[in-house]
């Protein structure tokens, strides 16, 4: 979908008549306990399981809100129990073990059932279910059940799956209540067992949920949430400076010094487990490594984060963070635009005889992305690459992306909020990976004996060479970990969530 003036006038004027309409704004929250919170992107669907809106991280702090996880994560990203309060292999790693939590109730009243666990993970299996990560899922089979502990037979071993369990897609759904309904139904009114409840949804506008009674977990602050989908973070600026809403995230970055020196504002930010990266599709000119190591050597990184991000970043040259398991301070792609005039030309190319291509990007979805964009197309120009600049919703990326059809070079944010390698480097480098549009062999050849190798150490260090040789390949071009700014009204306390997802169970009342 394009992106045009009209649509974005017409989702600010959205977010102020929401906000006229009687959506909590400021002083109301204050007295009546009432959280509004300014979101950056809409809800497509409500299942968190299926579909490509399941594996979009930004998205997870509305499911983590609504929807209870196998196994919980932190602020921090340590794991907890969530359903699961015991997990584990056998020594043999033959089996795995899992203990359901006692007292879990749905939001019609229902018990939490091993029974929902086990229905939960085979339909993530389920080859036709529709799971975008279906193949970690039907690594294991055989579940057997008795009282609240389930044991399961290891069909292939994966070194990651109860990492999974706590990342995308790891959800557990009623298993009665669902098949009662269907999936429409539960479009229609979705229930989880999370710390909130859908009290009412208007698609692309917003979403009204209200506090679980009966929730197992902390009780969250707030007896009433809103979200407000706005897109366009110049209108979510407009929201929280108006009061219209009492907390926003993912803004310019000048916007947020602005409003946290503004009185009854303050601000967070900190550097989130997101990397700003390039996919680069083999296809057309991408084929030509030369083309693809230019590209790469022709960004400078520092600069487009001090001019652009007011210094809000970290520059990396690898698909992980200094916080991933697998990060290896050594690889670094320098800026270097001389070694990328010098190696167009071997191909033929130059600013007389530019190489072209297109290069998709969302337009505030994450902070200055599309300006990203436009100053990397600009630094491209200088040496001999000549890039149109295409922009997409963030939706249409996941669909172009599953079909292997993405432009020669996408712009995306990728979260990995369990830091492993296998959830960065390996699926966004891996062929067959349906989140990969990379399709060399000498890729699949280095990353596939790891997807189930048993020993810790080897499987990083197979991972730290990937990513040396991807680097060198100039495979993907990663740009910078960011950090996220979040505004809110003065009054609140926010908790900080190193995965990027906002959830209101995080925000309290000073």
């Amino acid at each position: 979908m394009t992106i045009t003036r009209r649509t974005l006038l017409g989702t600010a004027t959205a977010g102020l008549g929401l906000a006229v309409a009687g959506i909590p704004g400021r002083l109301r929250a204050q007295e009546s306990g009432e959280l509004t919170i300014a979101y950056n992107v809409n809800l497509p669907s409500f299942d968190p399981t299926v579909g490509p809106s399941a594996v979009n991280p930004t998205i997870q702090g509305i499911y983590q809100t609504i929807f209870d996880q196998f196994i919980a994560q932190d602020p921090d990203l340590s794991f907890k129990p969530g359903l699961l309060t015991d997990w584990g292999w056998t020594d043999d790693n033959s089996k795995i073990r899992m203990v359901v939590r006692e007292g879990a109730v749905w939001h019609n009243g229902d018990p939490v059932t091993a029974e929902d666990v086990v229905w939960s993970l085979e339909r993530a299996a389920d080859p036709e279910g529709g799971n975008p990560i279906q193949f970690v899922w039907a690594k294991i089979g055989n579940f057997e059940i008795d009282g609240n502990v389930i044991t399961a037979d290891v069909l292939e071993y994966e070194p990651t799956l109860f990492k999974w369990m706590g990342f995308l897609t790891g959800y557990v759904l009623p298993k009665k209540y669902f098949e009662e309904v269907g999936p429409e139904g539960f479009e229609q009114n979705p229930i989880g067992s999370g710390p909130y409840m859908v009290d009412r949804f208007e698609r692309n506008a917003f979403l009204r949920l209200k506090a679980h009674p009966d929730y197992w977990g902390e009780k969250p602050d707030f007896e009433t949430v809103t979200i407000k989908f706005i897109p366009d973070s110049s209108a979510r600026v407009a929201e929280v400076e108006s009061g219209a809403s009492d907390i926003t995230l993912e803004i310019p970055y000048e916007e947020y010094d602005r409003l946290r020196a503004k009185d009854g504002l303050e601000g967070t930010i900190a550097p989130v487990s997101d990397i700003g990266m390039i996919f680069i599709n083999d296809i057309d000119v991408m084929t030509d490594p030369n083309v693809r190591k230019a590209a790469a050597l022709a960004i400078d990184k520092q600069l487009i984060i001090d001019r652009l991000l007011s210094g809000y970043g970290v520059p990396i040259s690898t698909l992980q963070t200094p916080e991933y398991d697998a990060y290896d301070a050594s690889i670094e792609v320098p800026y270097d635009p001389e070694e990328a005039k010098r190696l167009l030309a071997e191909s033929g190319y130059g600013p007389d005889n530019p190489v072209r291509f297109t290069i998709q990007t969302t337009r505030g979805f994450k902070p200055k992305d599309y300006e990203m964009i436009q100053a990397i197309v600009g630094l491209w120009r200088r040496v001999g690459i000549e890039a149109e600049i295409e922009v997409y919703e963030i939706a249409k990326h996941y669909e172009l992306r599953a079909a292997d059809t993405l432009a020669p070079a996408a712009f995306y944010n990728w979260g990995n909020a369990v830091g492993d390698p296998s959830t960065s480097t390996g699926f966004t480098l891996f062929g067959p990976s349906p989140h990969s549009v990379w399709d060399g062999q000498e890729m699949i050849d280095m990353i596939g004996p790891l997807w189930a190798e048993a020993d810790e150490e080897t499987r990083i260090e197979g991972y730290k060479a990937v990513d040396r040789k991807a680097a060198e390949e100039a495979l993907v071009i990663p740009l910078l970990q960011y950090m996220q700014p979040i505004i809110y009204r003065s009054g609140l306390s926010v908790t900080q969530n190193t995965s990027g997802a906002l959830v209101p169970q995080n925000v309290s009342r000073t």
